[in-house]
C-alpha cells in the first residue's frame, strides 16, 4: 500500500519541480559569433523545456548587424528573456544598451552601468570628425586673412555629416520602439543614442531603465518570481523559484569566431590584407 502510494505520487511530484532556466553569456564585443551563439542557446532552451533564459552580459558594444539579430531573436523568442549584466564592474555599452532594452526583463549587477549608444563608424571611409570651429575672438574683432566661406559651394564635411545624421536618427528610432514596446524610459534612451550619457545601475533602476538590481542570477530569479511578462501575445507568469540552472557556455568555435570578428582585429586583419594587395600590385609574382 505505501508503495502505490508513492508511485501515484510520483508525477504529482514531477509537475511540481520547475522548469530549467538556461544561463548564457556573452562576454565581450557583440559581433557575428555572439548572434550566433545566443541562436543555439535560444534553440537549446527551446528544446529543454527552459522557462526562462538569463542571458548574462559584459560588452563594450559590438556591430550593429550583430546586435539586430539578436534582438530580433529576443523579441521572437517563445521564451521570456533576462539579459543581466553582470558581473559587478560590467557594463552594457553602446549594442548591450539596445539589448537589454529589447529583453523581457532588463537587470543589472551592483557596480554596473550602461549607455553611450551613439552609433559610430569604423573602419577606412568612416566619417571623421567635424573640424574644430575657429578660436572665439573679442566682440568685433575679425582677421584679414580668413574669408568668408562660399555659400554655393558644398562643404566637404556636408556628406559625412548627414550620414552620421541618418545613423543617429536610425538608432534613435530603434531604441525608441524598443523602449516603448517594454515600457521603459523612452526620454533616456533617445538621451543615450543623441549624447551618449551612461548611467550606473542604481540610477537605471530609479529611472525605469532597468527593472531590477540583483547580487547574482539566484537572487534575479527569486525577485523575479511572480512577475508577468508579455512573451509575443501572450502573459506568462514566471515560475523560477528554486529552478534548476542550465549553463549553456560558449564553445571553443564561438570563443575563436569571436576573436577572429572582433571588430578591432577585423580592422587590423582588413588593412593587413590591403597593405598585401598593394604590395603584389606593386612586385606582382613576388
Amino acid at each position: 500500500m505505501p508503495l502505490l502510494f508513492f508511485l501515484l505520487l510520483l508525477p504529482l511530484l514531477a509537475t511540481a519541480s520547475p522548469a530549467p532556466v538556461t544561463v548564457l553569456t556573452i562576454d565581450g564585443a557583440v559581433s557575428p559569433a555572439s548572434a550566433d551563439y545566443f541562436a543555439r542557446g535560444l534553440k537549446r532552451a527551446t528544446e529543454n523545456g527552459s522557462t526562462l533564459v538569463v542571458l548574462k552580459m559584459d560588452t563594450p558594444g559590438g556591430l550593429d548587424t550583430a546586435m539586430r539579430d539578436i534582438i530580433k531573436g529576443i523579441l521572437a523568442s517563445p521564451i521570456p528573456v533576462a539579459t543581466y549584466v553582470f558581473p559587478s564592474g560590467a557594463r552594457a555599452a553602446s549594442a548591450g544598451t539596445y539589448i537589454l532594452y529589447a529583453s523581457h526583463i532588463a537587470a543589472m549587477a551592483p557596480g554596473t552601468n550602461l549607455g553611450a549608444a551613439t552609433p559610430v563608424n569604423i573602419g577606412i571611409g568612416g566619417p571623421q570628425s567635424e573640424p574644430a570651429p575657429v578660436a572665439a575672438r573679442k566682440e568685433g574683432e575679425s582677421s584679414s586673412k580668413e574669408k568668408e566661406p562660399d555659400k554655393d559651394k558644398p562643404s566637404p564635411s556636408a556628406p559625412q555629416s548627414t550620414m552620421s545624421q541618418k545613423q543617429i536618427h536610425d538608432a534613435s528610432a530603434y531604441i525608441r520602439s524598443l523602449a516603448q514596446m517594454r515600457e521603459r524610459n523612452v526620454e533616456w534612451a533617445e538621451k543615450a543614442v543623441r549624447e551618449a550619457v551612461s548611467l550606473s545601475a542604481d540610477e537605471a533602476l530609479k529611472l525605469h531603465v532597468v527593472d531590477r538590481v540583483a547580487a547574482d542570477v539566484e537572487d534575479l530569479l527569486k525577485q523575479v518570481q511572480g512577475t508577468s511578462v508579455s512573451v509575443g501575445s501572450k502573459t506568462v507568469t514566471l515560475d523560477v523559484a528554486g529552478a534548476t540552472l542550465v549553463d549553456f557556455d560558449p564553445d571553443w568555435r564561438a570563443r575563436l569566431l569571436s576573436v577572429i570578428a572582433s571588430p578591432s582585429l577585423a580592422l587590423v586583419l582588413m588593412m593587413l590584407g590591403i597593405y598585401g594587395l598593394m604590395f603584389e600590385f606593386s612586385s606582382p609574382g613576388y
